[in-house]
């Protein structure tokens, strides 16, 4: 199955950027959208934005304007650009990503966004 794994969440004060990272392997076929998701504490997960392998992306009202999603075919791996980060993008985010087999997720990296 394939592994999908996240890296770059932490601590940021408002305002300020981070930079996610998600690589997949063991990857059995072809990785069409890739994505990402957030959820925060009591809340449901939400998509934050997603990308299809032609490059088309879309994203959540909340975030149009201060994040950025972008992929690299040739590494199998997705990124979301953070800027103007603000409170309420505190949560945990997950990458995914949709294929012939199904869907995949990582294990989640954290954002947290205070002063």
């Amino acid at each position: 199955q394939m592994q999908l794994v996240e890296s770059g969440g932490g601590l940021v004060q408002p305002g300020g950027s981070l930079r996610l990272s998600c690589a997949a392997s063991r990857i059995s076929f072809r990785i069409n959208a890739m994505g990402w998701y957030r959820q925060a504490p009591g809340k449901e997960r939400e998509l934050v934005a997603r990308i299809t392998s032609g490059g088309s992306a879309d994203y959540a009202d909340s975030v149009k304007g201060r994040f950025t999603i972008s992929r690299d075919n040739a590494k199998n791996t997705v990124y979301l650009q953070m800027n103007s980060l603000k409170p309420e993008d505190t949560a945990v985010y997950y990458c995914n990503a949709e294929s012939r087999g199904g869907s995949s997720w990582g294990q989640g990296t954290q954002v947290t966004v205070s002063s």
